[in-house]
Order: C-alpha cells, then structure tokens, then sequence
C-alpha cells in the first residue's frame, strides 16, 4: 500500500471520529447511546462528502499519472468536453482538443516529467495540489514549483488553474521566449 492510501485511509477514519466527536457522542470507553435522527443524517452526509472529496482526488492523481508516464492524448481525454487548462499568467486554453493540441506540441519538447506531489487536498469541492514539477525540456533539466487547482465533475476535470512563475518556468525549460 503506498503512503498516499495509508494516509488518505487514516485522514478519513479520524475525519468520520472527528465528525461523530463533533455529534457530541461519548468516547468509546462509555457505552454508545443511541444516535438521534439528525445526528445520524449528519453524520451520514460527512460520510458522503469524504467519498466524493475522495473520488475527486483519485480523478486528479490519475491525471498527475497520465502526466507523469508522458501520456498526452490521456490527459486530454480526462478533460470534460469543454474543459478549460489556464496557467493564470497566460490566456486559458479552452476545449478539449485545443487542450490536446498544446499538451501535444509541448511534449515533444519533454523526455522527462515528474510531478512531485507535496500535498493534496479538497477545499470547496476543488481539489488543490502542491507540487514541484521536475523535467527535462528539450534536453534541459528544470523544477518548478506549481500549485494547481482543479474543478472535478463526474470521473473528468472541468477546470485546471496552475499558479507558478512564469518567467521561471521559462528559464528552466531553456527557452529565451514564451510558447504560451
């Protein structure tokens, strides 16, 4: 079991305990009172958002996945039909094919990728992860730390805003000008 299961397991036993504690039950060295109606229905909704807040996590590593085995065409086919791809400092890119045109153009350029997840987590019903992104771009090597934000609908990515510095990014692929 990787370190990203275990903890995600470990993250939603205390967030349901966190939730029941919340309920007022007693530890379990009482004996366990009879929930009332609503204790149980709020309980059941925690229950609810964690296997959602869950299910979008596990559409966005698969994405980060499809990235990091270089493959491009996937990564367009996890965007919603009219999905949007916007680096924040540069015009979105609108559409699933439009996405799959640019992720295509710029991995010719990469002979390597790894995003490097440092945390992720739901906020709001989006999804945000930390990372640094080590690559090699046209035969140069590069890092960059990246936070992205992604709105999940159904088993596909409706929206992905990357936050990063842009000149950085430049510099560290080797390039004197941009191919945004």
């Amino acid at each position: 079991m990787n370190i990203r299961k275990l903890f995600f397991i470990t993250a939603m036993s205390a967030g349901v305990l966190s939730s029941c504690n919340q309920l007022g039950e007693q530890a379990s060295t009482t004996p366990a009172q009879p929930q009332t109606e609503t204790a149980q229905h709020t309980g059941d909704m925690t229950m609810a958002a964690n296997e959602l807040d869950a299910h979008k996590i596990a559409v966005v590593e698969e994405m980060i996945t499809a990235w990091n085995e270089k493959e491009w065409n996937k990564i367009a086919d996890l965007f919603t039909e009219d999905g949007v791809l916007h680096s924040m400092m540069i015009d979105p890119i609108n559409g699933r094919e439009a996405i799959r045109k640019r992720i295509n153009n710029m991995g010719e350029g990469l002979s390597e990728i790894t995003l490097n997840i440092r945390n992720i987590g739901v906020i709001n019903d989006a999804v945000f992860i930390e990372r640094t992104d080590e690559f090699v771009y046209n035969g140069h090597a590069g890092k960059v730390p990246v936070v992205g934000v992604l709105i999940v609908e159904g088993d596909l990515v409706k929206e992905w805003r990357e936050y990063y510095d842009r000149a950085e990014l430049l510099e560290e692929m080797g390039l004197e000008e941009d191919f945004g």
